[in-house]
């Protein structure tokens, strides 16, 4: 599926990156890009799947939704993003509490999953909307292991109930494609659209 493009116009400048997350793993990664940026969270935004709903569809109206909750104006451009699990067509959210992570869990254990981000990249002249999608390999878990990571409180506020970039990775035996989308943000997508939308736009 091809992205949503909207050409954006900037008043001639390129103007301020706000990150629409209150997500520190996605700030970190923008930093290490050399790409400045500041945070404005937005409300609380509803991620409850629709029912059927497609998983890429998903998270691109999710991160829409996010990056269209906050201020535009000609010297901002507003970056929204959300990011899910996927095996066997099912979505995979944060957990809602101990059981549940380790539930998700044992679904991943020994198996290949996608993960999914949306980003939107909003300004005032209209949006850019995409995904990348990631595919990862876990290796077995015994319950054991399960419920030690569970009990580290690291999958608590992860999509899929495991970050990749501390405890989670010594569960992680292959990843193919972006890396930095497990984390949260594919930051490679991020730039190409930067590029796109301001060709003047380089480090």
């Amino acid at each position: 599926m091809m992205s949503t493009f909207i050409k954006l116009q900037i008043a001639g400048k390129w103007g301020v990156i706000v990150l629409a997350s209150a997500s520190p793993r996605r700030g970190e990664i923008l930093s290490n890009a050399g790409i400045p940026y500041i945070r404005e969270v937005p409300a609380d935004v509803d991620e409850t799947p629709a029912p059927g709903e497609d998983p890429r569809e998903y998270v691109m109206r999710l991160a829409r939704a996010k990056a269209g909750a906050i201020a535009v104006n000609s010297d901002r451009i507003v970056l929204g993003a959300d990011t899910t699990v996927v095996i066997d067509g099912r979505i995979f959210g944060k957990p809602s509490d101990e059981d549940d992570a380790a539930r998700i869990l044992r679904i991943l254990s020994g198996r290949a999953h996608e993960v999914m981000s949306g980003v939107c990249l909003m300004g005032r002249g209209g949006a850019v909307i995409d995904a990348a999608t990631t595919r990862v390999w876990f290796a077995s878990l015994s319950e054991e292991e399960i419920e030690g990571y569970v009990a580290s409180g690291e999958p608590m506020d992860k999509a899929g109930a495991y970050g990749i970039q501390k405890l989670g990775s010594r569960f992680v035996t292959r990843v193919e494609g972006c890396y930095f989308n497990v984390m949260g943000l594919p930051i490679s997508l991020v730039y190409s659209h930067l590029r796109r939308m301001n060709p003047s736009f380089m480090l």
